[in-house]
C-alpha cells in the first residue's frame, strides 16, 4: 500500500512501512524511512508505483484547463477528491485524484486553500485582480529580461541610463532596473563599475570615480548657498608689524601668516597670525551650518570644494595689501638660548605685506643661506630670525621625542593643465623634499601655536578639540593629552580655521579665553563635557577620512595618467615590504607580482606592463634588482 501526502509544501508518494492511529511510517524508493502525521495524508492508493503515480500525475495535470476547472467547481468550499468524481464522470484513479490535486494547488489565483486537500474557487472579481497582478508581474519579468539581454550585448537601455549613476551610490534593489542590472553583472562574471563603463553610463573612469563621490557625498551639489556678509568688526586694534605669509602657489585660502619685531640684540617678538572666522561664525548660524556639514575643505589635483563660501573666505583670508580681523598668539623669544620669556593672545588687525609663494622661494631659501647672515637671502631680514627660533623649537622637540624625524621622503604637487574631470588634461608632478627649510619653518611655528593655544584653552577650563598620540594610537579628544609623535605635551588643530572646522571651533573657544580670561568657561560655545563636542569629534574623523580617501584616490588617478602621459615604461623603485615597492619618479606605491625577498630599500628596476583606471592598479614585473643593500 501507498501514500500521497503533502511535506513543507510538497507532494510526495512513498510505501507505507506501518501505521498507527496518528502517524505513519513510509519509506522511500531508495530505502530511507521516515514518520509523518496522518493529518497530512491526501489519500492512500495500490497501484501505481509511487514514482509512477508522481510522473503520471504531473503529466495529466499539465492537461488540465484551470480556467475550465474553475467554472466547473463547486461556488462554495470543496474536497478535492470528491470534485475529481464530478469532474471525470467516474471514480477518479489515483493518478486521476493526485492530478486534479496537483492542477489546484498550482494556481492559487483560481482556487483558495483551505486545508488539507480543500480549495475554494476565488470570486470573480478577486480572480480577476489576481490575473491582472500575474500579467502586470509577467510583463515586468519579461521587460527585466529584455534589458538584462540588452546589457549583456554591450547597450545600455534608456530607462537604465536614467538611474545608472544610483547604481554605484543608493540603489533601489527592489526596482526591476537594478535587478534587470545586477542579473546582467552576475551573468557576465563582472563589476558593477566595470559593466557601467562597458556599456557607456560613464564615458571613462576618471568620471565614475568623481561622479560616486559627488553623488555620494554631495548629492544636492557642492555650490555654496550665497549668504549676506555681515559687517566686520572695525574696532579691532590695528597691529603695526611686517607680515608674510608663505603657501602652495594655489593658495587661495592664506590662513596665516608670520612677523617678526626685534626687541633687543638676542631678542625678537614673533607673531603667528591665524585668519579670524571665528568672529562671524557662531555656534549655530548660518555659516557654522555650512562649515559643520563640509566639516573641511575636500582637495583634488586641480580642483577643491571649500567648507566655507567664497564671499566669507574672501572677507577673512589674509590677502596682502588689505587690512584683516586675526587672531594672533606672539611669543617673545631669546634667538641665542631659545628662551621664551613671553606669550599673548590678542584679537586685532593685520595687514599682510606679501603672501610668498613656495614656488618662487625654495631654491634661493637654503640652510646654508639662511644660517650665513652674508649670504644672499630674499626677505632674509625676516626669514634669518625665524628661522633661528625654528631650529631651537625643533631641537625641543627632538629632545621629547627621542630621535630625529625623518623627513627625507619627496612629496608631490599636482597641477593639471585642462579640466579637472577630463583625462586629457595634462598632469604636472613637481617635486617637493619635506625637509626643505621654508616647510620645516612653517610647520614649527605651526606646531607651536597648536601646542601653545591648546595649552591656553586648558589653563582657561574651556573645552577644545585635541589631537593626542600614546602608545602609538592617534586619536582626537576633548582632553588635553600628549602627541608623542610630535613631541608636544597638547596639541589643537587651531592654524586653518579657513579649511577645517576643528580649527573653527577651537578658534572661537580661544577668541572666547582671550577677551574673557577667568570667566571665559561660562562664555565660550562650547562648555565643559558637552555632548554636541563628542558629537563633532565623531562626524569629523568620518568625513575628514573620507575626504583624505577621495583626495588619494584622485592623486593615483593622475599618476597613473602622468606615466602614460610621459611614455614612461621603465622606472625604479624602492621596496617597502615583501612585494610592496614605492617609485622613485611618483608618489605611486604598488604591489609587484614574484618580486624576490629583499631588505627594505632595495632598489629595483621594473617594467611596467599595464594600467587599470576604474580599480587604480598598475601592472610591473621585475626587470632587475639594482641594490640589494638598504
Amino acid at each position: 500500500m501507498y501514500v500521497l501526502y503533502e511535506d513543507s509544501g510538497a507532494f510526495k508518494a512513498e510505501k507505507i512501512f506501518s501505521q498507527s492511529d496518528s502517524t505513519l511510517q513510509v519509506e522511500s524508493e531508495s530505502g530511507k524511512r521516515s514518520k509523518i502525521k496522518t493529518a497530512h495524508v491526501l489519500f492512500q492508493f495500490d497501484q501505481p508505483a509511487p514514482q509512477a503515480l508522481l510522473t503520471q500525475a504531473h503529466a495529466l495535470a499539465d492537461t488540465l484547463e484551470i480556467d475550465f476547472l474553475w467554472e466547473c467547481a463547486p461556488q462554495d468550499e470543496f474536497e478535492a477528491i470528491a470534485f475529481a468524481q464530478e469532474y471525470f464522470g467516474h471514480p477518479p484513479s489515483a493518478v486521476e485524484k493526485a492530478a486534479l490535486i496537483f492542477a489546484l494547488n498550482s494556481a492559487p489565483a483560481y482556487f483558495h486553500r483551505r486545508g488539507k486537500g480543500r480549495y475554494r474557487p476565488a470570486p470573480p472579481d478577486i480572480l480577476k485582480a489576481a490575473l491582472a497582478a500575474i500579467e502586470k508581474k509577467q510583463k515586468q519579468a519579461e521587460q527585466q529580461q529584455a534589458w538584462t539581454d540588452e546589457l549583456v550585448a554591450g547597450h545600455l537601455p534608456e530607462d537604465l541610463a536614467a538611474v545608472a549613476q544610483s547604481f554605484l551610490v543608493k540603489p533601489d534593489k527592489n526596482s526591476l532596473q537594478w535587478k534587470a542590472f545586477d542579473a546582467a553583472v552576475t551573468q557576465l562574471g563582472t563589476t558593477p563599475e566595470k559593466l557601467l563603463l562597458q556599456v557607456g553610463a560613464w564615458p571613462n573612469p576618471l568620471k565614475l570615480h568623481r561622479d560616486r563621490f559627488f553623488a555620494t557625498h554631495f548629492p544636492k551639489g557642492h555650490e555654496l548657498k550665497a549668504l549676506d556678509m555681515p559687517p566686520l568688526e572695525d574696532d579691532l586694534p590695528f597691529a603695526d608689524v611686517e607680515a608674510y605669509s608663505i603657501d602652495d602657489i594655489t593658495t587661495t585660502e592664506v590662513d596665516d601668516a608670520l612677523s617678526v619685531t626685534p626687541v633687543s640684540a638676542t631678542e625678537v617678538r614673533i607673531g603667528i597670525h591665524i585668519a579670524a572666522p571665528g568672529l562671524l561664525i557662531k555656534r549655530g548660524n548660518e555659516f557654522d551650518d555650512m562649515a559643520r556639514n563640509r566639516m573641511s575643505t575636500v582637495y583634488m589635483p586641480g580642483q577643491k570644494v571649500s567648507m566655507l563660501p567664497e564671499s566669507l573666505i574672501q572677507a577673512f583670508s589674509l590677502d596682502a595689501g588689505q587690512v584683516k580681523p586675526a587672531l594672533s598668539l606672539y611669543v617673545t623669544a631669546n634667538l641665542e638660548t631659545g628662551e621664551v620669556s613671553a606669550t599673548e593672545t590678542r584679537l586685532e588687525r593685520i595687514s599682510v605685506k606679501e603672501n610668498l609663494r613656495h614656488n618662487w622661494l625654495d631654491a634661493d631659501v637654503t640652510e646654508e643661506a639662511l644660517d650665513n647672515p652674508d649670504a644672499p637671502l630674499p626677505y632674509g631680514h625676516w626669514l634669518r630670525p625665524l628661522w633661528q627660533f625654528s631650529r631651537h623649537l625643533n631641537r625641543e622637540r627632538e629632545t621629547v621625542r627621542g630621535k630625529p624625524e625623518n623627513n627625507t621622503r619627496t612629496e608631490y604637487s599636482f597641477y593639471l593643465e585642462g579640466p579637472p574631470d577630463d583625462p586629457e588634461s595634462i598632469v604636472k608632478l613637481v617635486p617637493r623634499q619635506r625637509n626643505a627649510p621654508l616647510d620645516r619653518l612653517v610647520a614649527e611655528y605651526m606646531i607651536l601655536t597648536n601646542k601653545l593655544w591648546g595649552a591656553f584653552m586648558a589653563q582657561h577650563g574651556v573645552p577644545g578639540i585635541y589631537r593626542s598620540q600614546q602608545a602609538g594610537r592617534v586619536r582626537m579628544s576633548t582632553q588635553a593629552l600628549p602627541h608623542e609623535a610630535i613631541g608636544v605635551p597638547q596639541y589643537a588643530w587651531c592654524t586653518s580655521p579657513l579649511r577645517r572646522y576643528v580649527d573653527l571651533i577651537n578658534q572661537g573657544q580661544i577668541i572666547a579665553a582671550a577677551q574673557h580670561g577667568v570667566s571665559a568657561r561660562l562664555v565660550a560655545p562650547f562648555k565643559p563635557k558637552e555632548a554636541d563636542l563628542f558629537a563633532i569629534i565623531g562626524a569629523f574623523d568620518a568625513q575628514y577620512a573620507a575626504w583624505g580617501e577621495f583626495q588619494s584616490t584622485m592623486e593615483r588617478y593622475w599618476c597613473l595618467r602622468w606615466l602614460q602621459q610621459q611614455g614612461i615604461t621603465e622606472v625604479t623603485a624602492s621596496v617597502l615590504r615583501e612585494d610592496l615597492v614605492r617609485f622613485d619618479c611618483a608618489p605611486l606605491v604598488t604591489r609587484v607580482g614574484g618580486l624576490p625577498e629583499l631588505e627594505r630599500g632595495a632598489q629595483v628596476k621594473l617594467a611596467i606592463t599595464g594600467y587599470d583606471e576604474l580599480s587604480l592598479d598598475i601592472h610591473c614585473r621585475l626587470i632587475e634588482t639594482l641594490s640589494p643593500e638598504p
